[in-house]
């Protein structure tokens, strides 16, 4: 049914397929014209037999914006903000004023191109046409799209940068230099991440209370989150590997004593509670800082500037140089898997390959060793 709803604009109403015995109805009404509001009707009865509504009404701005909204309940605080980011820096300003369904890869290509041309990293292009294919993956999944138009349009991931590791010399020189010339809390922070590979936000949001010094073991329960290094979130682990039992060195354990005794010194007549490093009032520290003090004390003894993760990634190489199975590596590093260790460290594993293969070898000759020195023997062939 269609009709003139005054001052010009005019209005559909068409019954659809009823559902569970109760009929239903779509209306939509503001079109400016005869011919737009049939040809509405029309794409919503099309819709319907194809179970697919596409509204013609819906921009992709107010579409990726009512995504977003839906994220925020199910995202990590950084994680949401870094959508927010490409939607509202890039995607918006692209591609907002076209209708949903008008939207084209050719479209998205010529924005890929004239990012490329323009020498914009290859990163930020990658993370903002994959977020778009995200949330148009949304639109078809919604049945709001037959078919995601950037699907075909994200270009390809680029490789990750090699992280930068300390050797085991320019690590225990950095600790040195640490406890020597500040004996704060950092220096014992910066123990800590070194001698069990935390994350940096598992030891920022670290609680006394998961710290089991007489069973020399700490629980990793929250991670701490910083938004544009302005609010900080702590939140579970991203994954169930992640929140596990970690066991502590001697050293490890001498930082986390220090620490106790600090604090304890501080507040005589408190509990030992909180969380292990923080500001004096018991608020977490922010990343920025500790990774601003990092560098900082990295540049008075001229060692290769690094990153907070990097300490990670020092203390899994330092590992695997001492030859430690990389089982025990995967299991001490919390990975969800033993293919994420090697994806990860496999360059590093180079000398351990060596040292397999000279054993593979050495285990062949003394096996004709023996072979010379028993003399031929009859061969044993075993069923298939």
């Amino acid at each position: 049914m269609l009709e003139e709803a005054g001052h010009g604009s005019w209005t559909y109403c068409v019954d659809l397929a009823p559902e569970e015995g109760k009929r239903r109805t779509r209306g939509r009404g503001g079109f400016s014209s005869r011919a737009e509001a049939v040809r509405e009707m029309k794409a919503v009865l099309d819709g319907e037999l194809r179970g697919v509504y596409e509204d013609r009404r819906t921009t992709v701005a107010s579409f990726l914006r009512e995504w977003l909204a839906a994220k925020k309940e199910v995202l990590a605080p950084n994680t949401y903000a870094g959508y927010e980011d490409c939607v509202e820096r890039d995607l918006i300003p692209a591609f907002g004023h076209y209708r949903l369904p008008d939207l084209r890869p050719k479209q998205i290509d010529a924005w890929v191109s004239a990012q490329q041309k323009a020498g914009r990293g290859r990163v930020t292009v990658y993370r903002v046409v994959s977020t778009l294919r995200s949330a148009l993956n949304h639109a078809v999944r919604s049945w709001r799209l037959r078919h995601n138009p950037a699907k075909h349009s994200v270009p390809p991931k680029p490789r990750a940068a090699e992280r930068t590791c300390w050797t085991p010399d320019e690590a225990a020189a950095f600790l040195r230099h640490n406890a020597e010339h500040y004996a704060d809390r950092l220096t014992d922070l910066f123990e800590v991440m070194l001698g069990t590979g935390m994350r940096r936000g598992e030891i920022l949001a670290l609680h006394w209370s998961d710290v089991h010094l007489m069973d020399r073991k700490l629980y990793v329960r929250w991670t701490l989150a910083a938004v544009n290094n302005g609010k900080i979130h702590l939140r579970e682990p991203k994954t169930e590997a992640s929140r596990a039992w970690i066991s502590l060195s001697p050293r490890v354990m001498a930082a986390l004593h220090r620490q106790a005794a600090i604090q304890m010194a501080a507040h005589p007549e408190a509990r030992l509670e909180g969380l292990v490093f923080g500001r004096p009032g018991g608020t977490p520290l922010r990343p920025q800082w500790v990774l601003d003090q990092l560098r900082k004390r990295t540049a008075e003894l001229d060692l290769p500037r690094i990153g907070l993760h990097d300490l990670r990634h020092t203390a899994a190489s330092i590992m695997i140089a001492e030859n430690i199975p990389i089982a025990v590596i995967s299991k001490t590093l919390r990975h969800s898997t033993i293919a994420t260790t090697i994806n990860l460290y496999g360059h590093l594993l180079k000398d351990s390959a060596d040292e397999a293969v000279k054993a593979l070898s050495t285990a062949l000759d003394r096996a004709d060793a023996h072979h010379v020195a028993d003399g031929p023997t009859r061969a044993l062939r075993f069923a298939a």
